[in-house]
């Protein structure tokens, strides 16, 4: 039997929820990035890695990208939670901007839809998350894109689409 950790970066808590899940579902030791130290890399078969995604990069991905030589031979997959419905295009510039082409061939890359809970921030992304909120609120409504648009909304109600069946495909690759 496989030995599984999964390994998370979350800043407002979308993504410590998928990983607990993973976590229960596959019966694997769980680690916050702060807690985990990468020579315990050597105590597991599979690793799971999951952050938050914030202008198409993957928050923490450098504790994996860094330790590629100690995750030789195991079963790597890597997933990143954002609030924007999944979208080839997006999903391509989220990889080319997180990994090289070897890494893509030695990483299973996943997308998870997550939330946006702007009260849940640390001040620095409330910072960065109020910049774009002006950006968005001085652009014309007209050529605002629909996610501008739900986006501009979540900042007053937030959005929440974890669904555990998210995590399904993730599930059955790991069990592979």
């Amino acid at each position: 039997m496989q030995k599984t950790v999964v390994i998370y970066c979350s800043i407002s808590g979308f993504t410590r929820k998928y990983a607990r899940w993973i976590a229960e579902e596959l019966n694997a030791d769980i680690y916050d990035t702060e807690q985990f130290d990468p020579s315990m890399f050597a105590n597991y078969d599979l690793v799971i890695f999951g952050g938050s995604l914030h202008a198409v990069g993957i928050n923490g991905i450098s504790l994996i990208k860094n330790n590629l030589t100690r995750l030789a031979n195991k079963k790597v997959i890597v997933f990143a939670v954002g609030a924007s419905p999944p979208r080839e295009n997006v999903l391509d510039e989220v990889l080319n901007k997180n990994f090289t082409e070897q890494q893509r061939k030695e990483i299973r890359f996943f997308y998870l839809r997550g939330g946006f809970n702007y009260d849940k921030l640390d001040l620095p992304n409330k910072l960065l998350m109020s910049l774009m909120r002006v950006r968005l609120t001085l652009k014309r409504k007209k050529n605002r894109t629909a996610d501008e648009v739900g986006m501009l909304a979540a900042f007053s109600n937030p959005v929440d689409f974890t669904r555990k069946e998210n995590i399904n495909e993730i599930l059955e690759y790991a069990r592979e």
